[in-house]
């Protein structure tokens, strides 16, 4: 499977540290020209590639860390989503509880892209912690999951397996979900949270 991260700030460049760390080849794109950050992605890992935003869209697996107000633009980006699994790492914080419709973001932003699996994950931590080795004193730091196409979520889970950290499943968007999706200028219970899983023989 392949996989692009989109967006190349404090998260984006967090999430490309993820995958350095492992060895797994990611492209990244912004909406600055690769060639803008082509050196700050090298100097990251040498599995980590700037590319234009159309190539990356190519991915079978997005991970979209772009502020939340920007995901219409993307979504627009490509003129079909059907099928592509999209990693939503945004949070809505600030964002007024009526212009989502009192819906998770997560659900908004799943309507902007048509036709593509969306899955939560990998956004409730601080870019900080999520680029830290999550091996802790010999524990997986936790990665929450939540979707409502559990087949999606699936490659999503083993994705954050492959990169050190312990998937933990919260179920549908609206339910479980809901515990780490921001509402108007209140941090949902789990966001910022940061837990480790010890696996017991």
């Amino acid at each position: 499977m392949s996989y692009a991260i989109i967006g190349f700030g404090a998260v984006g460049q967090a999430l490309a540290r993820m995958f350095a760390r492992k060895g797994l080849a990611v492209a990244v794109a912004g909406r600055r020209p690769p060639e803008a950050f082509a050196s700050e992605a090298r100097a990251i890992g040498s599995t980590v590639t700037a590319v234009p935003l159309g190539e990356a869209l190519q991915a079978d697996m997005i991970l979209l860390a772009i502020p939340f107000g920007q995901h219409q633009e993307l979504a627009r980006a490509a003129s079909r989503w059907d099928g592509k699994i999209l990693v939503d790492v945004t949070n809505a914080f600030g964002v007024p509880v009526e212009d989502l419709g009192g819906r998770p973001s997560s659900t908004v932003v799943a309507d902007a892209f048509q036709g593509a699996r969306l899955v939560k994950a990998f956004n409730h931590l601080a870019a900080a912690k999520l680029a830290a080795d999550p091996d802790v004193n010999g524990g997986r730091r936790v990665i929450f999951v939540s979707s409502d196409d559990d087949a999606a979520a699936e490659p999503v889970n083993a994705l954050a397996e492959q990169l050190g950290f312990a998937p933990v499943w919260l179920g549908k968007l609206a339910e479980g979900g809901a515990l780490v999706q921001a509402r108007g200028k209140t941090w949902a219970p789990l966001i910022f949270q940061d837990f480790v899983k010890f696996d017991h023989v």
